[in-house]
């Protein structure tokens, strides 16, 4: 049974959340504020947590922050709520490691699909090992100095090995297997995160600068992952 844990300093939400996931067949946890929820994380483990932007004590982001900081936790998917429609808040929780967000007031059908759409996506870099040297052949893509096991979930860059989410090994895989060829906003969301789910373009650009921040050394000047101005993105390898 996969655990989720709940983090809202409204009792009303999380009791409303809890029932509808726990109708689901999910076991869920819950906390009222920021440093419950970091003795909850440390002692327990969780398949997905979702998560108030606006909390006591420590707030959302921050603990979005610390969750993506720890090894224990850096791949735990976050659905981000917050009260705050503005895109700067969106686009803010999503580049500090929330893997989706949904504005109060909420449906909770839209609640339970998006969290069922994250695990699903979750699940196979969940399964898959995390470490150890990339072998096999057919498996393996080569873009320049990068591999990518698709077998095994694993990127390297030269010698080092990248730690990423589901969502991003799928965005980054999805370009890779297509080299040098263009896509948008919107075909990449329907080839990456899928119809089941609404999400706003933005938040491709959102996953490609954190794709940038991990696997270049300079990604305002990137090597592996190119725009194109006014059309969309692209991995470029030679020809």
């Amino acid at each position: 049974m996969r655990n989720i844990l709940v983090i809202d300093d409204e009792a009303d939400i999380v009791e409303l959340i809890s029932y509808n996931l726990k109708k689901e067949g999910f076991s869920v946890d819950y906390a009222y504020d920021g440093e419950a929820a970091l003795k909850k994380i440390k002692g327990n483990k969780y398949d997905l947590i979702i998560l108030d932007l606006m909390l006591p004590g420590i707030q959302g982001l921050e603990l979005c922050k610390i969750i993506r900081s720890s090894p224990d936790t850096s791949n735990v998917p976050i659905i981000m709520l917050t009260a705050k429609g503005e895109e700067f808040d969106k686009v803010l929780g999503l580049e500090m490691g929330a893997d989706d967000y949904i504005t109060k007031p909420f449906s909770t059908r839209e609640l339970i699909a998006r969290t069922k759409a994250i695990l699903r996506r979750a699940e196979k870099a969940r399964e898959a090992p995390v470490s150890g040297a990339v072998t096999g052949e057919g498996n393996i893509l080569k873009i320049k100095d990068m591999l990518i096991d698709k077998e095994k979930y694993i990127v390297s860059v030269g010698s080092r090995q990248i730690k990423l989410s589901a969502t991003e090994f799928k965005l980054l895989l999805y370009l890779a297997e297509r080299p040098n060829k263009i896509y948008n906003r919107d075909h990449l969301l329907d080839a990456v995160w899928g119809n089941d789910v609404y999400v706003e373009p933005r938040t491709v650009d959102v996953h490609i600068r954190r794709l940038r921040a991990k696997i270049e050394e300079d990604p305002n000047n990137p090597k592996y992952i190119k725009t194109m101005r006014g059309i969309g993105y692209f991995v470029e390898a030679e020809l």
